[in-house]
C-alpha cells in the first residue's frame, strides 16, 4: 500500500503526517501529489468533499514555497470563511516541522486592518475568500506579482455563489504563476471555460464518477404528507438517539422556525442562515463542533464550506431542486472512511424526482417507514439501557453511599427500581407517543389522491381545450393560464452564477416569502421568469426590485408590463 514517504514528500512533511496518524494517502492525494510536486504543471482534480483534497494540494505547496522569501508565493482561493479557516488549520498541522513557513487567512467578517498587518509580515501562503481578496488587491494591501501557485478549491461552489468574475480577475492579476491547480466536486461548463482560458494542458484526475455519491452513505427516504413533515422530522430524530447531524431546508425562514420549535421542545439545536451576523455564526458553529449542539439546521448557502468530522446523519427536510446540491448535502456525512446516513422527507409526488437523483448519483435509495410511536419509545428505551450498563462508576465514591441506598430500597424490589428509573427517563416520550398517529403515506392514500386528481382534471376539461394548456407546479396547483398566478420578470440569470435552487432561495430570502407561493421558475442566461401567487407578487417586487446584486441593479416587474 502507498505511503506518504513514497510520494516524494520531504521528511519534515512525512513526519507531520505520521504524527497526525496519516499513514496511507487517499486516492486523490496519491494521484495529485506527485504531479503537483513538479511545480510546473496545471492540474484539475475532480473529487467529492471529504476525500482529502486539502492535503492533496497543501503538502505540495508547503514543499514548493521558499521560506527565505518574505513575500507570498502561493494563493489558495476558496468560497467561504469556514473553509478558509479549515484549510489554514490543516496547513498549520502539516507545517509543524517547518517553523519558518507562514500561512495567513484573509476573509470577510473579520478586521481587515489586522489582516493587512499580518500580510506585511513574512508570509509564504495566503488562503483567501474571493471578496476579501479583491478588497485587499484594490487597497494595494496585497501584491500578487510574486504568486507562483494558485489553488482554486471547491471551484464549482465559488461559481455557484457568483464569484466567476472575481476568479478571473485574480487569475489575470497573477502573471508570474508557474501552475494553477483547480479542485472541484463537479465539472460545470463554466469551470471548463476557466480551465481552457487560464490553464495550459492541465493534468486531469477524477476520483470516482462526477456527481456520484459517497459509497459509505446509506440513502434513505420517507414518504409523508406536507402537513406531517415537521412531526416526521421529530420522529426520525427521536428514533436515532445518538444522532449528530445537519438538517437542510430551502429557506432561512424555514431553518429558523424549525430550530425555534425544536428548541422549545427540548432539542439541542440551532440554525445557520444568512441573517446571522458573523459573530452569531461563529458561536453556532463553535457549539456544533464542540457537540454542545446535537443538531444544526441550515440552508444550502449558509452551510457551504462547513467541514465537521463525525456527522452521523444528514436530513433533507425537503429535496433540493438540483442534483448537485443533493450530492453536496449528503457529502457532509460518511467522511474519512466512516459510514453515514442521508435521510430525505418527501411527498408522494416527488418519487419521480427522487429516482432521477438516484440515477445520477448512482447510489441506491431505500424506502423506509417513518417509525411508529411505539418504535420510537422502544429504541429510546434500549439506548438508555445501553448507556446505563456502559456507565463508568469507577471514579465516584459510590461505595460510601451504597449502605444508605440499600437501606432506602430495602423494601423495594429490583424490578420496581428499574421501572422507576425508566419512568424518570421516559415519561415524556411515553406520554407524547401514547396515541401517535401513523405519519406514512400508504399506497391506498396515494391511489385515492391520484383518483381525485384525475376527477379534477376531467372537471377542468369542461372549458374545451383550454384545460390542456394549464400546468401544475410541484405542489399540484394550477398556474400558467392566468388564474391566481402572476408572471414576473427579473434581470438575473445563470450568467450571474445562479442555478435554480440558489435563485429560488435568493428571492425567497429577500422577500421573506415561503416557497408555497411560487410556481414555475424559467431561467435563461441573462433573465428569469417567476410565477407567483398574485397575493404575494407585490411583496416580492417591492423586496427585490431596485436592490443590487454584485453591483448591478436588480429589475423585477410584471412580465406583461414590460
Amino acid at each position: 500500500m502507498m505511503t506518504f514517504d513514497a510520494l516524494g514528500l520531504d521528511a519534515a512533511l512525512v513526519k507531520a503526517t505520521d504524527e497526525l496518524g496519516f499513514k496511507n494517502p487517499t486516492t486523490i492525494q496519491e494521484k495529485a501529489i506527485p504531479v503537483l510536486l513538479s511545480g510546473t504543471k496545471d492540474f484539475v482534480g475532480l473529487a467529492q468533499t471529504g476525500t482529502g483534497k486539502t492535503a492533496a494540494f497543501g503538502l505540495p505547496l508547503l514543499q514548493l514555497v521558499d521560506s527565505t522569501k518574505k513575500t507570498a508565493q502561493a494563493l489558495v482561493v476558496c468560497p467561504t470563511r469556514e473553509l478558509c479557516l479549515q484549510i489554514v488549520n490543516e496547513l498549520e498541522l502539516f507545517k509543524k516541522f517547518l517553523p519558518s513557513t507562514n500561512v495567513v487567512a484573509v476573509y470577510g467578517g473579520a478586521s481587515i486592518g489586522t489582516q493587512i498587518r499580518e500580510l506585511k509580515r513574512s508570509v509564504q501562503i495566503v488562503v483567501a475568500t474571493p471578496g476579501r481578496l479583491i478588497d485587499l488587491i484594490e487597497r494595494k494591501a496585497i501584491n500578487l506579482d510574486e504568486i507562483e501557485y494558485v489553488v482554486l478549491d471547491e471551484a464549482d461552489e465559488m461559481l455557484n455563489m457568483g464569484f466567476q468574475d472575481d476568479i478571473e480577475f485574480i487569475l489575470q492579476n497573477t502573471p508570474k504563476r508557474n501552475a494553477t491547480w483547480l479542485f472541484s466536486a463537479t465539472m460545470p461548463p463554466e469551470i471548463k471555460r476557466v480551465s481552457k482560458k487560464y490553464m495550459q494542458q492541465p493534468v486531469e484526475v477524477t476520483v470516482g464518477k462526477m456527481n456520484t455519491a459517497n459509497k459509505n452513505i446509506d440513502h434513505q427516504y420517507f414518504i409523508t404528507s406536507s402537513q406531517n413533515r415537521y412531526e416526521a422530522l421529530k420522529r426520525l430524530i427521536d428514533f436515532n438517539p445518538g444522532i449528530y447531524g445537519i438538517i437542510f431546508t430551502r429557506t432561512k425562514i424555514d431553518a429558523q422556525q424549525i430550530a425555534d420549535k425544536l428548541t422549545r421542545e427540548g432539542y439541542d439545536i440551532d440554525a445557520l442562515h444568512g441573517d446571522l451576523t458573523q459573530q452569531q455564526r461563529d458561536k453556532v458553529m463553535g457549539e456544533f463542533r464542540d457537540k454542545t449542539l446535537q443538531l444544526l439546521i441550515a440552508t444550502d448557502v449558509a452551510a457551504r464550506g462547513i467541514d465537521v468530522q463525525g456527522i452521523t446523519h444528514v436530513i433533507n427536510f425537503e429535496l433540493p431542486d438540483d442534483i448537485e446540491v443533493y450530492t453536496h448535502r449528503s457529502g457532509r456525512t460518511g467522511r474519512a472512511g466512516n459510514t453515514g446516513i442521508c435521510m430525505s422527507l418527501i411527498h408522494s409526488r416527488e418519487t419521480g424526482k427522487l429516482r432521477q437523483i438516484e440515477r445520477i448519483v448512482q447510489a441506491p435509495f431505500h424506502k423506509l417507514e417513518i417509525p411508529s410511536g411505539k418504535d420510537v419509545c422502544r429504541k429510546q428505551f434500549f439506548s438508555f439501557m445501553d448507556k446505563l450498563l456502559q456507565r463508568d462508576i469507577s471514579h465516584g465514591d459510590y461505595e460510601t453511599y451504597l449502605p444508605m441506598l440499600q437501606e432506602k430500597f430495602a423494601d423495594v424490589s429490583k424490578e420496581e427500581v428499574l421501572k422507576r428509573v425508566a419512568s424518570l427517563e421516559f415519561d415524556r416520550f411515553l406520554k407524547y407517543y401514547e396515541n401517535a398517529e401513523d405519519l406514512n403515506v400508504r399506497e391506498r392514500e396515494r391511489s385515492n389522491f391520484r383518483e381525485r386528481g384525475e376527477r379534477g382534471d376531467r372537471g377542468n376539461d369542461r372549458g374545451g381545450d383550454r384545460g390542456n394548456d394549464r400546468r401544475r407546479d410541484t405542489r399540484g396547483r394550477e398556474f400558467g393560464g392566468g388564474g391566481d398566478y402572476q408572471r414576473l420578470f427579473v434581470n438575473l440569470g445563470t450568467k450571474d452564477g445562479f442555478y435554480k435552487a440558489s435563485f429560488l432561495q435568493f428571492i425567497l430570502d429577500m422577500s421573506d416569502l415561503k416557497k408555497e407561493v411560487l410556481g414555475r421558475i424559467d431561467m435563461k442566461e441573462m433573465n428569469s421568469w417567476v410565477e407567483i401567487d398574485r397575493k404575494a407578487a407585490r411583496q416580492m417586487i417591492e423586496a427585490v426590485d431596485g436592490k443590487k446584486y454584485k453591483g448591478r441593479r436588480i429589475r423585477m416587474n410584471d412580465a406583461n408590463s414590460r
